[in-house]
């Protein structure tokens, strides 16, 4: 892969465990699973036996976010947790796992549980895909498992990941370690990233910055903004 340019705009955050710096052009957005059924009454989330509301503040962050990356032109990636309306692609140790009120597949007040194209599975609105955006529909919770995300990135000599989303402990853990699997430098925003359990996202904070930043980087969404 070509390096960039000596005098190429160069990202410098403050960050834990310290500095992240990323080349503008070969920086992406990665939003993972900001959809109706994980935020909003009535989806998954909540039939889980969730308190949805715990994820309201990661949407504004989000948003913010999501202006200041389109802002500089930067590639920006949406994910959705869904699966093929026959659910040939959900496994049924996914299906049946624990008592949810409604199991993926399912009839709900947003129709069909986490299938693709039902509109529960939509991005909220507020986090909108713009026309020319990849939308990721991704069969578990890692955003490289079953897609063409890295062929994707790799196309467009993608080397650093900012991510927001949720939750934070599970498809945004997941897709953050899957990165870094991948080579990629990873740098997690976290205003824009929640969980229905707040101790759970700490957690998780704590384990990404750990030992010098075994999985990548965290930051205040004010110390990216202000980069």
């Amino acid at each position: 892969m070509t390096p960039p340019a000596p005098n190429a705009p160069t990202l410098s955050v403050p960050a834990k465990p310290g500095t992240f710096r990323a080349p503008l052009s070969r920086t992406a957005l990665i939003l993972i699973d900001m959809q109706r059924d994980f935020i909003e009454p009535g989806g998954f989330g909540e039939a889980l036996g969730n308190d949805v509301s715990q994820l309201a503040s990661a949407v504004d962050a989000a948003v913010q976010l999501l202006q200041w990356a389109r802002g500089l032109g930067l590639m920006v990636v949406h994910t959705r947790e869904s699966h093929a309306a026959d659910l040939s692609d959900c496994p049924a140790s996914k299906r049946l796992r624990g008592e949810p009120v409604l199991r993926i597949g399912d009839v709900g007040p947003m129709g069909r549980v986490l299938v693709r194209g039902e509109p529960g599975n939509a991005i909220v609105a507020a986090l909108s895909p713009a026309p020319g955006e990849i939308v990721i529909d991704k069969p578990g919770k890692g955003a490289f498992y079953g897609t063409t995300l890295h062929a994707l990135l790799g196309a467009r000599g993608i080397t650093h990941l900012l991510f927001g989303g949720v939750t934070t402990e599970v498809c945004v853990q997941s897709s953050m370690r899957e990165a870094n699997d991948r080579g990629y430098e990873c740098l997690l925003v976290e205003e824009a990233t929640a969980s229905y359990f707040p101790q759970f996202k700490q957690a998780t904070l704590a384990m990404i910055v750990a030992q010098g930043g075994i999985v990548g980087w965290t930051c205040p969404i004010a110390a990216l903004l202000g980069a």
